[in-house]
This record gives C-alpha cells, structure tokens and sequence, in this order.
C-alpha cells in the first residue's frame, strides 16, 4: 500500500491517502505516517478512494490512530469509501467512531 501524507499549511489538518490493500503488510507505514506529525492535527482524513480492499488488521489501526489522535475526542473522517468498505465500516460500527462518507 501506498501512502501519500499532506498536513495544511496551518498545521490543523493531515489528510493521509490511501492506495491499494489495506491491511497487515502496511501497519508500520501507516502508523510512521502520523506518529511523525507533531503536533498532532485537530481534524485527520482519511481518503480511501484507491483503497482496493480492508481487512480487521486495517480496523485495528484505525483504532490506533484514534487513540494516538485524542480518542473520544478526535476528529477523524473517513472520506470517499466504497461502497463495501463503507459497507464493513458500517457493520462494525466505526461509523459511529469516524466520520464515515461514502463515495458518491
């Protein structure tokens, strides 16, 4: 997986964009690509549009990066998600963890 990271010139927003499988083989990147950032951002995006597939191991750094990012009160969406992505984000429930958007 490919990860391409971009913070706002005022430093309040990372925008992480993620392409191809989301899964185990990429934990360390994923997490290098936010652990690196300081100060953490107040709002993090997550744009999922060329993510091929997810796997649970994905679910489980997303929970990760929530932690990293305040928890209950980070500000995290995930953006431009397929329809079964979305539809995996949904059953577990993340949709109410995350700011989820479908893509449309």
């Amino acid at each position: 997986m490919e990860i391409q990271v971009k913070v706002s010139a005022d430093y309040n927003i990372l925008t992480l964009t993620l392409m191809g499988k989301f899964d185990y083989t990429c934990q360390q990147d994923f997490q290098s690509s936010y652990e690196v950032i300081d100060p953490i951002p107040a709002k993090i995006v997550i744009d999922t549009l060329e993510v091929t597939s997810i796997d649970s191991s994905a679910l489980g750094m997303l929970l990760l990066l929530r932690n990293h990012a305040g928890g209950d009160t980070a500000d995290i969406s995930i953006i431009n998600a397929k329809p079964d992505i979305y539809r995996l984000l949904h059953t577990c429930k993340f949709d109410e963890l995350f700011a989820a958007q479908a893509l449309t």
